[in-house]
């Protein structure tokens, strides 16, 4: 059946309305919205309505997730798993970013209390960690929980109590945090991401908050929500939907051809979207080639474009990038799993890292539009301190009781990757 309407909600104000048409959704911008000058929902979805049915179904569907979670969260719920409308009609309350996708008159039946979660016992935690690999999202055929996340990965939006407690929220109450559980069949993968952004942090890269945590035998990773900020009217602490959006959906590409061999967006298309989106490009084109230079290091080649996003804050025009997310070590496991041996995105048309030379990182520099000379200057120093940040970030990590084979795997990676990538920066090589 078509013509069905779902409201879309940002900002806690409508945006629009997402219809289930015959050739796939439609949607239209409110026109209070409009009238109001507010910004589009996407760069994909401008404000104009100069946009198709692809680019719909390239924001929409990219806020749910992929892979064997969707298969099986389409299952539980009756749902067909190619029915993007039919996903957010069961999941789309709170979702990355500011949007919620809600039934006509939803919003105004909800309850008025600003803060709605089910706390958990550890032993409920440890439970819950255990089921996300065969309920994702939490999903019932009832769709208590309203929560959907990209990816395809067995994660859950949570919220984190400042006693360190977890819950669910219920309603349209924003979560706080991402509980993602371990990966199936690879070893310690809680451990390698917690890794791999202190990796970052230490390096002085904006990477998303993590912690990992253990419930009754259970492992899991707790990041920081960027897309949330935490506000407190009347001296009560609430936290507040920031927009965003990952590169696919901004460019209007389906998260089906994430990859830059499959179609999807590249390291240049991620640097020309900055300059159009961006309230300070000059501030934002060189943190990307900075998580460019993170990911080559600590060896994590699934950075796809729905692993970079957009942030867009309340008080500016433009958009900023956000903080580094989902980096994992994928070279670490290539002992362990058939792994990867080529990047998400290629270097200058080189997808194979130990292929890479000089000659295709100034390829990319060229076709990417950034100086040349301070681009490696910038390459070289991240390239000089990585193995001391590695060696650091896994300190760091012992201190609170964490150590795994794997994190030693990834520091060898990251001195090895730290001497190629010295390599392949230097100044003026042209081999």
């Amino acid at each position: 059946m078509t013509g069905r309407t779902l409201e879309v909600i940002c900002f806690n104000r409508l945006a629009g309305t997402l219809t289930d048409a015959p050739g796939g959704m439609d949607f239209a911008y409110d026109s209070d919205w409009l009238a109001a000058g507010r910004p589009p929902l996407s760069q994909s979805l401008p404000r104009d309505g100069a946009f198709t049915s692809t680019h719909v179904a390239a924001f929409f569907g990219g806020l749910l997730p992929e892979g064997p979670p969707r298969e099986l969260l389409a299952r539980q719920l009756g749902v067909s798993a190619g029915n993007d409308f039919g996903l957010l009609e069961r999941l789309g309350g709170d979702t990355a970013g500011a949007v919620s996708v809600l039934a006509p008159g939803e919003r105004s039946s909800e309850p008025s209390s600003p803060r709605r979660v089910q706390w958990l016992t550890e032993d409920e935690l440890a439970t819950l960690i255990a089921e996300l690999p065969s309920r994702p999202m939490h999903a019932d055929a009832d769709g208590e929980y309203r929560l959907s996340l990209a990816g395809v990965q067995d994660k859950l939006p949570v919220v984190v109590g400042e006693d360190g407690r977890v819950g669910l929220t219920e309603g349209r109450t924003p979560s706080t945090h991402i509980l993602k559980a371990p990966i199936e069949r690879l070893p310690d993968t809680v451990a390698n991401e917690a890794l791999c952004l202190q990796i970052g942090h230490q390096l002085g890269i904006p990477t998303a908050v993590a912690h990992p945590r253990r419930a009754g035998g259970q492992e899991c990773l707790l990041v920081t929500r960027y897309d949330r900020r935490i506000v407190d009217p009347d001296g009560g602490a609430i936290a507040e939907r920031l927009h965003q959006e990952d590169f696919c959906q901004a460019l209007g590409i389906p998260s089906n051809r994430k990859y830059e061999a499959e179609g999807g967006p590249g390291l240049v298309d991620g640097f020309a979207l900055l300059r159009r989106a961006a309230a300070v490009p000059a501030r934002e084109t060189p943190r990307l080639l900075d998580y460019f230079a993170l990911s080559f290091l600590v060896g994590n080649h699934d950075a796809h474009g729905k692993n970079y996003s957009l942030l867009y804050l309340p008080d500016s025009e433009g958009a900023q990038l956000a903080p580094a997310y989902d980096i994992v070590s994928t070279v670490a496991y290539r002992k362990v799993r058939p792994m990867s041996r080529k990047l998400a995105m290629s270097v200058g048309g080189e997808y194979r890292p130990d292929y890479i030379r000089p000659r295709h990182l100034e390829r990319l520099l060229k076709d990417a539009g950034l100086g040349a000379a301070p681009s490696r200057r910038r390459l070289r120093s991240l390239a000089e301190r990585a193995p001391g940040a590695a060696a650091a970030a896994r300190a760091t990590l012992a201190d609170t009781g964490w150590e795994a084979d794997v994190l030693g795997v990834i520091e060898e990676v990251v001195g090895q990757r730290a001497g190629w990538l010295l390599q392949i920066a230097a100044q003026g090589a042209i081999s």
